[in-house]
């Protein structure tokens, strides 16, 4: 099943899952599925991240083009608030985030395109991520912007001062100050 989110682009999968006595079973991932509710996006690389403690945020990240990338979230283990964040400029939505509750139990995928920042809350200790990527990563076109900007505004549903950062993630800069490679493009 695929559920648009206010955010024009940025969609929940959840895939359907078979259960029966020895457990359950789901395919996470099959392009000709994806491609037949217009999703044709083509994924390059799979990366994985744990994280030891409740209250651990990544992001918010992006990549600037020509590496820019989508990405396709799922987690494996624990529950997460995935958030993703419009950046297009010209854009109806530009600024505005939505949100998603990911978790191993309900199998729910966060499809995020090119021109959104992205970012997660783990809401238990020891969280399992997983994502693909529409693009390699490349450091020099890595841009982060502060998960407590107040000019984004977003609920990450635990006080600022107990979030658990990076050092990277914690120099982030602000949302005003970016500027930003992605330009808006109304769908046909």
């Amino acid at each position: 099943m695929i559920q648009p989110t206010q955010l024009e682009g940025v969609q929940i999968i959840t895939p359907r899952v078979f259960s029966d006595n020895r457990g359950s079973f789901c395919e996470t991932y099959n392009q000709d599925t994806l491609a037949s509710f217009g999703i044709d996006t083509a994924f390059v690389q799979d990366n994985q991240s744990w994280s030891r403690d409740a209250g651990t945020i990544r992001g918010l990240h992006f990549q600037t083009p020509p590496a820019a990338q989508a990405k396709l979230v799922r987690v494996l283990v624990g529950e997460i608030w995935d958030v993703a964040v419009d950046i297009r400029a010209g854009s109806p939505t530009y600024g505005q985030w939505t949100g998603v509750t990911l978790s191993a139990d309900n199998n729910r995928q966060l499809l995020i395109p090119a021109g959104f920042l992205h970012g997660f809350v783990t809401r238990q200790p020891g969280c399992l991520v997983a994502y693909k990527c529409s693009n390699v990563y490349v450091p020099t076109c890595e841009g982060a912007v502060r998960f407590d900007d107040p000019d984004l505004a977003i609920d990450w549903g635990i006080p600022a001062a107990d979030a658990v950062l990076s050092d990277k993630d914690a120099a982030a800069g602000s949302f005003a100050e970016l500027q930003t490679p992605f330009t808006y493009e109304a769908s046909a």
